[in-house]
């Protein structure tokens, strides 16, 4: 397995927590936020600006993620109490984010090559790389970032699965039920957001670590990429619980990393990449359409045939 590839899953893993973010609010909450272009780049700025401050980069990320949560909690405040449309509110809240990113960092560009970082303790691990006759098939660090990531999935299982979780469950299934139980979804949907940006701001911390610097437009397009992770991860793996649909997600993000560097060793141009997301999200899910339509018509025909003969 050449190294494009090895790279590809562990891009994967990583935006992995990204796709679990925006499965909490596209999937869970039935919310469309564009917060989360903001809350990806925040969480790298947090993460790297706090890095080169000395701060030890687990803390370093674990802040990325309060300061994340906090960024959801204020969109979702703009649009419970405020009365903004959900989708402009996400859209006011990573306009702001962009500025505020830019104070954090002081600059642009954060460079982390000289520091210690989390993929510098992952490193010096040495875990060795799970090869299956001869053939590499995850590197050292895809194992531990597999573990982290699954880590991470588990406890949201498991909290989807509290009175709080499923509260959150049903303000996006049935908002007015859930409140003739004297539910308050304006905190539900808030609690949603701020988990969901809250994970965003991780992933967005781990890229950064990952790839030795945080950017101000490194949040740029991630909406379209988490949506393309979790429609291809739902199409392929399934959605029939939250255990499964939670591992589909990360699997859809893999998946999507792989297309991505299939498509760059192809000969396309990098240029081309937004296009290519667009192709992959628009596929995902027009296909499953296109094909129910076709068997429904199948079905019937089939049908009509049966009775002509009876």
């Amino acid at each position: 397995m050449n190294l494009a590839i090895m790279g590809a899953i562990e891009q994967g893993l990583l935006f992995g927590i990204l796709a679990l973010g925006v499965y909490l609010t596209f999937r869970i909450l039935n919310v469309p936020d564009l917060t989360v272009d903001g809350s990806f780049a925040l969480g790298g700025a947090i993460a790297a600006k706090f890095i080169i401050d000395g701060i030890n980069p687990f803390l370093a990320t674990l802040l990325a993620f309060v300061v994340g949560g906090a960024a959801g909690a204020f969109t979702g405040i703009l649009h419970t109490k405020g009365k903004v449309n959900a989708l402009l509110a996400g859209i006011l809240t990573m306009i702001a984010l962009y500025s505020i990113n830019l104070r954090i960092m002081g600059k642009a560009n954060l460079p982390l090559l000289r520091e210690d970082t989390l993929f510098t303790y992952v490193k010096d691990l040495s875990v060795p790389n799970l090869a299956v006759g001869g053939v590499t098939i995850l590197t050292g660090v895809a194992m531990i970032f597999l573990v982290g990531v699954l880590v991470l999935k588990l406890v949201i299982d498991w909290f989807l699965h509290t009175d709080i979780g499923l509260d959150l469950r049903a303000t996006g299934d049935n908002p007015k039920m859930i409140r003739s139980f004297g539910v308050n979804t304006d905190t539900t949907t808030i609690v949603g957001l701020a988990l969901s940006n809250g994970l965003v701001a991780v992933s967005g911390a781990w890229v950064a670590q990952y790839q030795g610097f945080a950017d101000v437009g490194m949040g740029i397009g991630m909406i379209v990429i988490g949506l393309a992770s979790v429609i291809v991860g739902e199409v392929l793996f399934g959605s029939s619980s939250i255990f499964r649909v939670t591992l589909a997600v990360i699997l859809g993000s893999i998946v999507y990393r792989l297309v991505i560097a299939l498509a760059l060793q192809a000969g396309l141009n990098p240029s081309d990449m937004k296009l290519i997301t667009a192709l992959i999200v628009i596929i995902a899910l027009t296909v499953p359409t296109i094909a129910k339509g076709i068997w429904k018509k199948q079905g019937v025909r089939t049908v009509r045939g049966g009775s002509s003969d009876a």
